[in-house]
Order: C-alpha cells, then sequence, then structure tokens
C-alpha cells in the first residue's frame, strides 16, 4: 500500500486507486496503476493513495479480498478520499457491492476514460460516439441504482397498462435503449458522410499517411510541426498537450512539401492499455481512416520506460481494427528525453527512424523518408498528350510532378513523374524521351 497524505488544491477531487495482480507480475501491475494515475489527472483529479493487492484470481463479489476493501474503505476515510477507482471494469454486482460496503462513490477503469473521453470531445461525431459508449456502459449497471425506490407491482400486459405499478428500473432501461438506437442512426448517417470525403481523397491520388500509437507520444506534436513547416496556417493545428488523451477528433491535412510530392496527414485518437472494447466499437468508424492509409507512422515515446508494451498494445489495437498488414514506418519520438542517450535524428532500419518532433532537423529527416516511402512506386514517363485531351494534361499538371512542358504541332508533350496506376491507364499516350 502505498499512501500520499498531502492536501492539494480544492479544485482537484482527491481519489484512491486500487488494483489486483492476478499474473504475479508486479512490474506490469506498477505500470498500470501509474497509467491509471495519469488517467485520473486527464480527468482533473488528484491521486492521494494507492491500494493493490496479489490474488490468485478476481474476486467475483468484491473484486478484491474483503480485509483489503476495509483497508480501503479506512483509507479513504483518513485521506479525505472522496472517490475510489478501480484498475479493471468492474461487473454489475461488484460496483454495487463495493459501493455498499465503503461508503463512498467507486469507479472503474472503463468508467474513468469514457468520462475523460466525454471531456475531450469536440465535434459532433466525437460526442455521439462518446455518449453511445457511455450509455452501453452503463445499461447492464443500472440494476442496483434504485434501491431507495419500491419494488410496486403492476397488472400484466403491455408497457402503456402498468402505470405507475412500472418499476424506474425499466423505464431507464428503455430510455437508454432508445436513446442507443438514435445514436446508431445520427452515427450511420454521419459515417456516410465521412465515407464520401474519403472516396474524395481516394480519388484525388494523394497517398494517405496516418499518425497512431499510444496516448501522448507526440503524434499531434507532429502533426502541429508539420503545419508549421508546410501549411503556416496557424487554424490548421491540433490542439497539443502533455496529458492523456488531449486528441479525440481524427484531423486530415494535406501536407505541401513541394515539388508535387504532397501527401495527407491524419492524426488519430491515441490507444492505451485496457481500452475499452465499447470505444473501439464507438470510434470504429473515425478510425476507419487508419485502414485506408498507404503507410502507417506508429509514434512511440522512447523516453517511457514502457514503451516497448505500448507498442505492443498499438499492434494489438491496430489489428482489432482490421490495419494490422499496412506498411508501417515505427517512429522513435522523444529522443532527447530517453534515459540511455539516443543519436538523433537518424533512420535505424528500413521501418525505424529516432527523432525529437520539436526539432527541426528531426521532421526534415521524417518528411523525407515519409516521402521515399510513399512516392516508391512513382516512375518517371514521357507523355504525349493532344491538345483536344487537355484535361488529361490538367490532371498530370495538377497530380503529378511535371519536370518538363514543352508544346508542339502534336500537343502537349510533358516529363512527369507519377505513380504506376496512371502510367498503366494513360499508356496510349507514352512517348520515347526526347534526344
Amino acid at each position: 500500500m502505498e499512501l500520499k497524505n498531502r492536501r492539494d488544491p480544492e479544485t482537484l477531487e482527491r481519489v484512491l486507486l486500487a488494483g489486483v495482480d492476478c499474473e504475479d507480475d508486479p512490474d506490469e501491475l506498477e505500470r498500470s496503476m501509474e497509467e491509471l494515475a495519469g488517467l485520473a489527472r486527464a480527468c482533473y483529479m488528484e491521486p492521494v493513495g494507492m491500494i493493490t493487492q496479489n490474488m490468485d484470481f478476481i474476486n467475483k463479489g468484491l473484486y478484491m479480498g474483503t480485509g483489503k476493501v476495509q483497508e480501503l474503505k479506512e483509507a479513504a476515510q483518513m485521506l479525505d478520499a472522496g472517490l475510489i477507482i478501480f484498475n479493471d471494469t468492474l461487473t454489475p454486482s461488484q460496483l454495487r457491492n463495493l459501493q455498499e460496503e465503503i461508503n463512498k462513490p467507486v469507479m472503474d477503469r472503463t468508467s474513468l476514460i469514457l468520462d475523460i473521453f466525454e471531456k475531450r470531445a469536440r465535434t459532433r461525431e466525437a460526442k455521439l460516439q462518446v455518449e453511445s459508449a457511455k450509455l452501453q456502459y452503463l445499461l447492464p449497471r443500472l440494476v442496483g441504482m434504485h434501491e431507495a425506490l419500491t419494488r410496486q407491482g403492476g397488472t400484466s400486459g403491455s408497457m402503456s397498462s402498468r402505470g405507475a405499478g412500472e418499476k424506474k428500473l425499466e423505464l431507464d432501461r428503455r430510455r437508454i435503449e432508445h436513446r442507443i438506437s438514435e445514436l446508431n442512426r445520427e452515427l450511420k448517417e454521419i459515417s456516410g458522410e465521412r465515407e464520401v470525403q474519403r472516396k474524395k481523397r481516394q480519388n484525388s491520388r494523394l497517398p494517405l499517411v496516418a499518425l497512431v500509437g499510444y496516448t501522448n507520444a507526440g503524434k499531434s506534436t507532429i502533426m502541429n510541426a508539420m503545419i508549421d513547416r508546410f501549411v503556416q496556417d496557424e487554424e490548421k493545428k491540433v490542439l497539443e498537450k502533455d496529458m492523456l488523451f488531449a486528441t479525440l477528433d481524427t484531423t486530415v491535412r494535406r501536407i505541401d512539401t513541394g515539388n508535387n510530392r504532397d501527401f495527407l496527414l491524419s492524426d488519430t485518437v491515441g490507444f492505451i492499455h485496457k481500452l475499452p472494447h465499447g470505444l473501439v466499437k464507438a470510434f470504429r468508424s473515425t478510425l476507419e481512416e487508419i485502414k485506408d492509409a498507404d503507410l502507417l507512422l506508429q509514434v512511440v515515446d522512447c523516453s517511457d520506460a514502457h514503451y516497448r508494451e505500448q507498442m505492443a498494445t498499438t499492434q494489438e489495437t491496430l489489428k482489432e481494427l482490421g490495419a494490422g498488414d499496412i506498411p508501417m514506418l515505427i517512429v522513435f519520438n522523444k529522443a532527447d528525453k530517453a534515459q540511455n542517450k539516443i543519436a538523433y535524428p537518424r533512420v535505424n532500419s528500413e521501418d525505424r527512424i529516432y527523432i525529437s518532433a520539436k526539432e527541426t532537423g528531426s521532421m526534415e529527416l521524417l518528411v523525407k523518408v515519409i516521402l521515399d516511402r510513399i512516392y516508391a512506386d512513382f516512375v518517371e514517363i514521357n507523355l504525349l498528350i493532344p491538345y483536344e485531351k487537355g484535361g488529361i494534361a490538367s490532371y498530370f499538371m495538377e497530380e503529378a510532378h511535371v519536370l518538363s512542358v514543352k508544346y508542339g504541332e502534336n500537343g502537349t508533350r510533358l516529363c512527369v513523374r507519377c505513380h504506376m496506376a496512371d502510367r498503366e491507364k494513360y499508356s496510349q499516350y507514352l512517348v520515347e524521351e526526347e534526344r
């Protein structure tokens, strides 16, 4: 048991953390509890104590042993903690039993993450996704929330014939189920709009690069650094903060690197250990951007002692989303803060690079590696396009890297660097290089 009996500003709610280790892996438990403390701070709470227990299996009724639950109750009183947060998802019966035993509000890891997402959601889509996930989490936990209500009997038959005899619990359940249906309809409409936008981007043939990785690894910092360098529009920037889940909404920006070698850069919500399945499901339509990417940038905070475990969590989540086979560049960020001195910026192998997103040299190297990867399938060709096919010439002018243009009697002669697909599509206009 670790206790921190200190008084912080009254604006922060004092919370006590609790966790169980059933795997006999104290390092893993310590990492998970530290992360839970970070999640609490991200929700503007102040962890003032931490109590853990090694067990062969989770107590089905109370999550922890009865002795530890009593210890939690006493510690909460001593430290003036107004809330107990558990490191796993509690069952409805565990939640109800713990609140009765401790006589204080109880929250589990899933509920805490949902609260953070609710506070961070900015767009209409994100707000709807979070509300849907919260209601689906709440639905099976309604039992026991209305102990003060009497279980009045009603007549048999339909809901309308029961009148005052219907329990409030059943009314709440029906309201929640109805609201979930409404949310699903709204999200389906938004998903359709997003699909239209996605097809427009695909038709543009611009490569899509998606930033993925553990929360707070520096994805938004990389996005903003590229916007500073290539877009130079402050309004295009995303929220950047040293906090878990600072960014929820998927953002796509066009990065104009010059020489017609642009690409789209997508910033997505970060992943985390024990990310609630309901959230993954709710945000699936938003995360579909990842599946369409030509290249994934897995951003890793290499200054974090647990970065290997975080990489494994990212890989598992990507597989769950059906994006496990997309080409990937692993970006080891925050190399300047790593405990072991790491030389940077440098490319360690074909799929690994070490950088500090705050430094210009690092970002220039990262962009070079990205362009080398996403434009690897581009070829240099010569075309002779008749003047009556001016639309084709305009297409190459806008979407390809034009090396030279000449206007002759028979049409426009172009030397361009373009995608192999365009070479095949317009092969009838291919000509030999002029001598």
